[in-house]
Order: C-alpha cells, then structure tokens, then sequence
C-alpha cells in the first residue's frame, strides 16, 4: 500500500486489494471509501468484494465511484459525509489516488484557503491544479 496522508485523518492511496484491510484496520483506519468504478477492476477489487473486506475488517465502507471528468456535487457530499470527524480515520482509493484526492479537496472549497489546498494534496504527491478555480468556492 502506498498511503498518503492528506490531513491527520484521512489517507489517500492508489488501488488497494482486500488483503490489505485487515492491515487498515489494525493501524486504526475506521472508514474506507472506494472512488474506482467497477468497469476500471475485476472481480477480486470489485466494490463488492471491497465491503466484504471492511466489513470483515470492521470498516464501514463507502462507494463513491468518480469516473474522471464526472465529478457531482453528490459525490463531493458524499464524500464529506463519509470523512466527517465523527466517522474516525479514513482511506480512500482510486487507480492512483488522485480523484480521491480532488474529492477531499473539493469538500475543503470554502472552508480552507485554495492555495493550502493545493499544497497539502502536493505534498502527498497529487496535482489538484486542473480543479483549482473550484476550490476557492463554498460547497452547498
């Protein structure tokens, strides 16, 4: 696995398989979350087979399949719900990492400066700058 953390509760990985659940949740992970549509994986990282694993795990796990250049603001809401403090630390994953980054960064518009925003998601080695004229704005 390949986390990478965004804030002191939220990590952001490339693909992970379920046999590295057990692992998220032994290191204190209480969520993840799943931004890879099913036609991008087979059956072994299929969103099913993903629940199985956190649920197996104890995760609550969440669905939020980002196709890219689709974004919602239902996916940005969800994600917000799905990342709320009260849910704990939490993983999301997509093929690389990216759009589960713009997700987090999206749920930051208006509540955090655009330019931390973007600074943070470098940091752990994503470039959030093709969604920069968004984040200045509130969500909602």
């Amino acid at each position: 696995m390949d986390l990478r953390q965004l804030t002191p509760d939220l990590a952001v990985s490339p693909q992970i398989q379920p046999e590295d659940v057990p692992e998220l949740a032994r290191a204190g992970f209480k969520v993840l979350i799943n931004n890879r549509p099913d036609n991008e994986v087979g059956g072994r990282e299929s969103s099913a087979a993903m629940q199985r694993a956190a649920e197996a795990a104890g995760l609550a796990y969440h669905y939020i399949p980002f196709q890219p250049g689709q974004i919602t603001p239902d996916m940005v809401d969800a994600f917000a719900d799905a990342t709320a403090p009260s849910a704990g630390p939490a993983v999301a994953y997509c093929r690389s990492g990216n759009r589960s980054a713009v997700l987090w960064g999206l749920t930051q518009a208006g509540l955090r400066p655009a330019q931390d925003i973007l600074s943070t998601a470098a940091a752990a080695g994503y470039d959030l700058s093709g969604v920069a004229p968004l984040l200045g704005r509130t969500r909602g």
